[in-house]
This record gives C-alpha cells, structure tokens and sequence, in this order.
C-alpha cells in the first residue's frame, strides 16, 4: 500500500549544545520566531507551528561518519520569499554553504552553530518539473543568484515586500534529507513498509522517496560512509523527526505495516515512536 498522498513532514526535534549559539542563529539569521522555551526545550517555527524543536544538552558532541541527519530543508512559498531569505542572509553576513538549482526547485544550503545542516528552498510549480520517462528529473546545477535577486526589484514588489520580519508564516518543512547506513535497506524500510513512492536514485548512493507525487519527502544517502553506524548517545544532530499523516485511520494503517514488518514501535505522548533501518527516530501522528 501507498503512503496517503496527502502526508508531510512534520516538527524536526534536533539536539544542540548551547542554546546561546543556537537561539539568535535560528530567530536572526534564518527568521525563525521562539515560540516557547521550557527548560532544556526550545520550539521555533512560523505562524502558529513549530518547525523546529531544539533540546539544549552542553556535553553534546558532533559525531564523524555516522548516520542522522544530513539536513532539514524549510520550504518558502514563493520565489521572492527565497529572494528576501537570500537578501538577508547576505546583510547579516550568514555563511552560506552552497546553492544549487535542481530542476524543481532552488536551494541554499548552511549549517548551524552546531553543524546541523540547513536547506532553505522554494519550489518551481508541479507543471514545470520536468519529467524523463515517467519520473521527475532532478539534477545539481548552478544557482542564478542574480536571477533570484531580481525578484526584489519586479513591477509588482511593494516597498513594504522588501521589509524583513522573518520567514514567512506559510514556510513549512519541506523535507528531511538522511544518513543511512545502507541504501537498500532504507529504501525498501520507506518504500515496502511505510509506503513512499520511489522518485529518483542519484546513483549508487542516494534516493528519495514521497507521497503524493512531491519530488521528495525524504532523501537517503550513504555519504558518510556504506555501513556507518548511528551516532553515539549524547550527540549533537537528529534526535526524532516527524511524519504527518492525514488521519487516524492512516496511522493505524501504518502501525500494522510496521507490526507486521516485526518494526518495534513505542506509543508516546506525541505519536508513535520508532527508528528506520539506519536508527533515524521517527515519529507518526496525525496532522493538527
């Protein structure tokens, strides 16, 4: 059985080691809003939804060549929202690690204060995503930085457009790209029991999987190494990520592909807790 087309990722709960660091990065360089703290919890976010979980642990370190997380990506609903996220990224002087066109979409790339990869992207609309037989093509080509800034200088900008309040309320997890241990594995665990559809392979190493005919939901990638092991125990990176289901029948759905795939489960306050072939926490519930 297909995932419902209508499943997303949810809240991306990271651990972090100095909410010091971590806190004016999130809110002023990428425009993220503080929602809430509670002791060793901080949950930021846009609008009225939490993005992003962060849980401060100072003994934490960063792991070397182990699976997690290789970067969460923030969806921004439109072009000129990448423009103004780009603008302002360049006027406070934010390290950007990369940028990149992938034929569906335009992408910047950084990392946290911690090392966490960061996507910030928008995408192209569905009906200029191109297709090669049957399947949607993505590719790695250069990023048109003058192209994109120009979206700030258009007829239909209003002055008020150009002000920087933070990302835009409508901004969503977009997707979560993974380390894995071993490719086949995790794509047959996304595919064969949760119920993915397989999109694309960029070549031996990597795929990405979604529901609803999205390009991904989720990328898989064996970049730190065929075989690397789960990152050891008070380590910096992806505690759990969140997959958002329509409704309750689909989880339970879920859950019985996973029992009967003998996947162990654990029933929490938040949703249904369980680990990928890779020990990538994972955690189903129903959309708010």
């Amino acid at each position: 059985m297909n995932i419902h087309p209508d499943t997303k990722i949810g809240t991306v709960f990271l651990t972090v080691s100095d909410f010091g660091r971590s806190l004016p990065y999130y809110q002023h360089n990428i425009g993220l809003k503080l929602h809430r703290q509670e002791g060793d919890m901080a949950y930021l976010g846009t609008g009225e939804r939490d993005l992003l979980a962060l849980r401060e642990l100072p003994s934490a370190t960063r792991p070397q060549r182990t699976t997690g997380l290789y970067h969460f990506a923030i969806l921004v609903p439109s072009r000129l929202e990448l423009a103004q996220t780009l603008k302002h990224l360049i006027d406070t002087e934010t390290r950007i690690g990369g940028a990149s066109d992938h034929l569906v979409s335009e992408a910047l790339y950084l990392s946290d204060p911690d090392g966490n990869g960061i996507e910030i992207y928008r995408d192209r609309p569905r009906n200029e995503w191109p297709i090669v037989n049957g399947r949607i093509e993505m590719d790695t080509q250069p990023f048109n930085v003058e192209s994109v800034l120009g979206e700030l200088h258009g007829r239909a900008v209003q002055s008020r457009d150009l002000i920087w309040n933070g990302l835009h309320a409508d901004a969503a997890i977009g997707h979560i790209h993974l380390h894995v241990s071993h490719l086949s594995e995790a794509e047959a665990f996304y595919t064969q029991v949760l119920g993915f559809d397989l999109i694309t392979r960029y070549g031996p190493s990597a795929a990405f999987v979604s529901a609803g005919g999205y390009h991904h939901h989720i990328g898989l990638n064996t970049w730190a190494g065929v075989g690397a092991p789960p990152p050891p125990p008070e380590s910096v990176g992806l505690d759990w990520y969140e997959i958002l289901l329509p409704d309750e029948e689909t989880l339970m759905d879920t859950a019985v592909r996973l029992q009967n795939a003998h996947i162990p489960t654990e029933q929490r306050e938040n949703g249904l807790f369980l680990r990928d072939p890779a020990q990538n926490g994972i955690v189903l519930r129903v959309q708010p």
